[in-house]
């Protein structure tokens, strides 16, 4: 575990794998922390870098006043992989960290080699939704959306294993002005214009039962990337890699192999 001061934030990263490979960047959902990918990477195969961090707000990473925008968001990946000297990853965004990913790649084509868009989207929701969200938490804090957002983020079958405690307990324990901060992001974005001039290995994953981001949806973006791929995990909602982490390793080997990056 490191944390890298970018100077108005401090963000909690980790480095796995060989320290030599191929860089593979796993950017995760709003609520969760960078352990969202734990179970999927001893799937993974080896000559890889595995680069995770915690969004401003989240984890371990500081929590700089918000509302946050998603240029903030971007520039803190950004900065953090100048500072981390990454070029030509691939980079995994789920959920809000499939929006960084957008902007990110539009951005540094020298940064991201290939995109993979999992349970994202180009805009997520509208910004009516998202305020609604916001006053609930200002209201009764993450505790008063938990119930509702776990029916969204899981499938049935998973709902009912005591191990959906864990992810909720993680949700409700992330800083609420950091949760609030990026909701703000979320909600001021719409990438289909920029996204839509993206050239390069683009991947598209959406879980059969994700009621936050639907696989029509997913589909919907990565189709504005011309010779674009899309996986759908079925049995599983917005967090696949915690669902079926084996079959979501194995969808990023696969592609991987294909653009010969490992």
């Amino acid at each position: 575990m490191n944390i890298v001061d970018l100077g108005d934030v401090q963000l909690h990263c980790r480095i796995d794998g060989d320290p030599h490979g191929a860089p593979l960047v796993l950017v995760n959902s709003l609520g969760t922390d960078l352990r969202l990918w734990d179970l999927m990477l001893p799937f993974l195969p080896n000559g890889l870098k595995v680069i995770r961090y915690d969004k401003r707000g989240h984890g371990l990473s500081s929590e700089p006043p918000g509302p946050y925008s998603m240029g903030a968001l971007v520039h803190d990946a950004e900065r953090l992989l100048d500072y981390l000297e990454i070029k030509d990853c691939v980079f995994v965004g789920l959920s809000v960290g499939g929006l960084i990913g957008q902007g990110l790649a539009v951005k540094r084509m020298d940064t991201v080699r290939a995109l993979v868009l999992s349970n994202t989207a180009a805009k997520i929701g509208t910004p009516s939704i998202w305020q609604d969200r916001i006053n609930a938490v200002q209201s009764g804090g993450i505790e008063a959306i938990a119930d509702a957002t776990m029916e969204r983020w899981f499938s049935r079958d998973f709902r009912a294993k005591p191990e959906m405690n864990l992810w909720r307990n993680m949700m409700t324990r992330q800083p609420v002005d950091g949760y609030l901060g990026c909701c703000a992001a979320i909600s001021g974005t719409d990438f289909y214009t920029p996204t839509s001039g993206l050239r390069l290995p683009t991947l598209g994953i959406a879980g059969s039962e994700d009621g936050s981001t639907p696989p029509d949806l997913v589909r919907e973006t990565v189709d504005l990337v011309p010779g674009s791929q899309f996986e759908l995990i079925r049995r599983a909602g917005h967090l696949p890699c915690v669902e079926r982490p084996k079959e979501y390793a194995t969808i990023l080997a696969d592609f991987m192999t294909r653009i010969g990056h490992i």
